[in-house]
């Protein structure tokens, strides 16, 4: 490509030199001599010691080869190209502005973030003739954390909704949900910005607004100000607050990226090239097999394909993975090699008398729909003697670092670590509403809310499990009236009759009283226990 740049260098600058009436010498044709177009490289062309040309004549290669034909320097220099929003300069965006120039280490880590996914953002808004200060949005979004889950319920990278991503054809299951899917939840996300787009006239302002706060918030807004009279555009709506700073957060961000070096922002260089290849595999791989076939790691692995919630991708499909692109090969190579029904390990369950559906899926947890997939079950309806096929992890599940369950554990880790008290496994009765749980327990419902990953506004139902930290001991799924008993050790007592006695988990118990599982408990020895009263009363 940089030769057949060259020799178009050379045409065009022949052409021009001809026409100077002040040529003294011939053109020295020599195209295999010519040296980088590159202006630190010296010149463009070879020309003989007494080759003496009219300033007016000589077209440098700056000038030939444009931002249009010379690769960019990083995908940075591409989006900057691209920028096709109004400048604005309120009071709104340099509010935004200035937090993010205060804050340059996390301008660093979102852009060092973004490198997997920028060029294929990149490469789809280009496609669509859509403004590059778009490929920004996730920084405003999620910080480019494809596995981001908002208290609202909105997850990956483009942070969608369920129900907004089930319009946009997104596919959610417990193996797999396509709002974190890297490519799917792009093309939904620009899907949904171009439809907003042009629903409120070719604003895009109006569009990045619907997409934070919904199109008929801003549409109900824009007819408001209409019936007073008042100027309908972003700038001028009645909007929720989050809104009214997302929008110039955006703005902001496009200011910072035009000219980092002037508001004295580093930006990790993230290269102009692509990052990942997509792989057909044809059929459900267990994640720690593909990331063994591809030679990479786990978290790589997971980071590239957020999509899947499991150790393994769904049975169903999408039977796709993203792989580095330099891996892409060997891998696709590799898989070629392994049939199929070995691509995930199996194990036959012989159904007991009282086994139902749900608690073989709960003992392999898995889900009941996948059961019924895999073994081709029509219905709920199981007989004992028979025999179910079950997909199992190979490996712990500790090594599929950023399945949902793991994700879920660490959560709930860091959750404990800051809140302190302790972790109760609520179990939600008839009647019950997150306020008076928070009444009961002494904790807010945003809290309450934000520990089990929900809305203060979502429902909940009878046997759901809620994750509870509070400065009273935890008795599992007790009444909540919790009292302190100091219980004294009495002969042919164990851990085990003992935690049977008062309904209690043999772990609290030595939690509690900072005792190991393998020392003998002694006639006499006094024990701490945080008991539920109601339950002693009932037992």
């Amino acid at each position: 490509m940089l030769f057949n740049k060259i020799k178009l260098f050379f045409f065009v600058s022949f052409f021009f030199i001809s026409a100077c009436s002040n040529l003294k010498q011939h053109f020295v044709d020599q195209p295999n001599a010519f040296a980088s177009a590159n202006s630190e490289m010296g010149p463009a062309y070879p020309i003989s010691e007494d080759f003496d040309l009219d300033p007016e004549c000589f077209i440098s290669a700056d000038e030939l080869f444009t931002s249009d034909n010379v690769p960019h320097k990083d995908v940075w220099d591409r989006v900057r190209e691209g920028y096709k929003l109004p400048e604005y300069d309120n009071k709104r965006v340099q509010t935004q502005l200035k937090w993010y120039v205060r804050h340059p280490k996390y301008m660093m880590r979102v852009t060092k973030r973004s490198q997997p996914y920028m060029f294929h953002i990149v490469e789809q808004l280009e496609k669509r003739n859509m403004p590059l200060e778009i490929a920004l949005l996730p920084i405003v979004e999620s910080a480019f954390d494809p596995f981001a889950y908002s208290h609202g319920r909105a997850s990956g990278m483009w942070q969608i909704v369920p129900g907004t991503g089930r319009m946009l054809g997104l596919k959610q299951n417990w193996w797999y949900d396509g709002r974190r899917d890297v490519v799917a939840s792009t093309e939904a996300a620009l899907k949904y910005l171009q439809k907003q787009h042009k629903r409120f006239d070719g604003d895009w302002l109006l569009a990045l607004a619907s997409y934070n706060s919904g199109a008929g918030n801003v549409s109900r807004a824009i007819k408001k100000n209409k019936k007073r009279g008042k100027p309908t555009d972003f700038w001028n709506l009645d909007l929720p607050k989050e809104t009214k700073d997302y929008v110039p957060r955006l703005l902001a961000l496009a200011k910072i990226f035009a000219d980092p070096h002037a508001h004295n922002v580093t930006l990790h260089s993230v290269p102009n090239e692509q990052y990942f290849t997509a792989v057909k595999i044809g059929s459900q791989i267990d994640l720690a097999q593909a990331a063994n076939l591809a030679e990479i790691d786990m978290n790589v692995l997971y980071h590239l394909n957020p999509g899947f919630n499991r150790w393994a991708t769904d049975p169903t499909g999408p039977h796709e993975l993203l792989m580095p692109a330099e891996r892409a090969i060997s891998f696709s190579e590799k898989l070629a090699k392994i049939p199929d029904e070995d691509r995930v390990t199996w194990e036959r369950y012989k159904i007991r008398s009282g086994d139902s559906l749900s608690t073989i899926a709960r003992r392999y947890k898995i889900s009941v729909a996948s059961l019924k997939t895999i073994n081709k079950l029509p219905n709920n309806n199981i007989r004992a003697g028979r025999t179910l096929m079950v997909p199992v992890a190979a490996k712990p599940g500790k090594h599929y670092s950023y399945s949902f369950d793991e994700r879920i554990a660490k959560r709930y880790a860091a959750v404990a670590k800051k809140q302190g008290g302790q972790k109760i496994d609520y179990t939600v009765k008839s009647g019950d509403s997150l306020w008076s749980i928070s009444r009961r327990y002494k904790v807010s419902t945003a809290k309450l809310a934000r520990w089990n990953s929900m809305a203060q506004r979502d429902p909940i139902k009878p046997g759901q499990v809620l994750k509870i930290w509070t400065k009273l001991p935890a008795v599992a799924g007790g009444s909540g009236v919790v009292r302190r008993l100091n219980y004294r050790v009495r002969s042919g007592d164990s851990l085990a009759r003992i935690a049977k006695k008062f309904d209690l988990k043999i772990d609290d118990i030595l939690q509690w009283n900072n005792i190991q599982r393998s020392k003998y408990l002694q006639p006499g020895q006094s024990l701490k226990l945080f008991v539920d009263v109601k339950r002693i009363q009932e037992s």
